[in-house]
């Protein structure tokens, strides 16, 4: 059975699992690296840090046949990797098949957002023709991480509509991008606040690549390992929320 190791900044990259179990049986082993989150608010010379640290430690550890960086945010820092290293990025090819407007937006965190790494991004797709609006989401990734997409659904939606709302409309924008895993665990908000726009989650198209990479493999359970850097107790109530009652372990890198 292939092993897959997928990290992010607490509980976000949970978000990609799902998908990737509904498309494939493999041995998942989620590292929650709580005790660095947020990664969107670092500076990038300290994410790049954190993303070959934490490589070169579960590669150590676990010896996968993959390693996929869940967050968005330490993907668009990676200049270069091994090909037993998994980015995930904003899918813009399929925004721009998507679109009507041609009135992107992209939401991920404040880091990624001030920085040029998401405007290089940008300009390998050929955008010339579309609006792209670069939306700092970091308050929406707090949202999930503190639990309040299930403690106080009324602040997700205050949140939310303030966040969003007004540079939507202006914008005139059909099609967003969820740009940080963190924020599929709103989409329900989010479709529901903005029922005309198409919000695209990265972990699909990602579940798809992987199943066409290991499609002869042909186990018919999946396996899931979760360990954090973290408190145990406090993920440990985030994820019997998630109806995920797999015993939590500690690591660090």
């Amino acid at each position: 059975m292939v092993r897959i190791v997928v990290f992010d900044s607490g509980l976000g990259s949970l978000s990609i699992i799902k998908p990737i179990q509904k498309q494939m049986k493999c041995n998942i082993v989620y590292f929650a690296d709580s005790k660095n989150f947020p990664y969107g608010k670092k500076s990038i010379k300290e994410l790049r840090r954190i993303t070959l640290k934490s490589i070169s430690a579960l590669e150590k550890y676990f010896k996968p046949e993959l390693i996929i960086i869940g967050s968005n945010t330490l993907s668009l820092t990676l200049d270069s990797h091994p090909k037993n290293i998994l980015t995930v990025l904003p899918p813009l090819n399929k925004t721009k098949k998507i679109s009507k407007s041609k009135s992107i937006a992209i939401l991920a965190t404040e880091s990624i957002v001030k920085s040029k790494l998401l405007d290089n991004y940008i300009k390998t797709f050929n955008m010339n023709n579309f609006k792209v609006i670069k939306i700092n989401a970091s308050s929406l990734v707090d949202l999930v991480e503190h639990g309040d997409f299930y403690l106080n659904p009324n602040l997700c939606i205050t949140k939310i509509k303030k966040t969003l709302s007004s540079i939507f409309i202006e914008n005139n924008v059909d099609v967003a991008t969820l740009s940080s895993t963190h924020i599929p665990f709103l989409l329900e908000f989010l479709e529901k606040i903005f029922p005309n726009i198409t919000f695209l989650d990265p972990g699909q198209s990602l579940a798809i690549k992987l199943k066409q990479k290991y499609i002869s493999d042909s186990q018919k359970r999946n396996r899931l390992q979760i360990f954090t850097s973290g408190d145990i107790k406090s993920l440990e109530k985030k994820l019997n929320y998630l109806k995920i009652n797999n015993k939590i372990s500690k690591f660090t890198t």
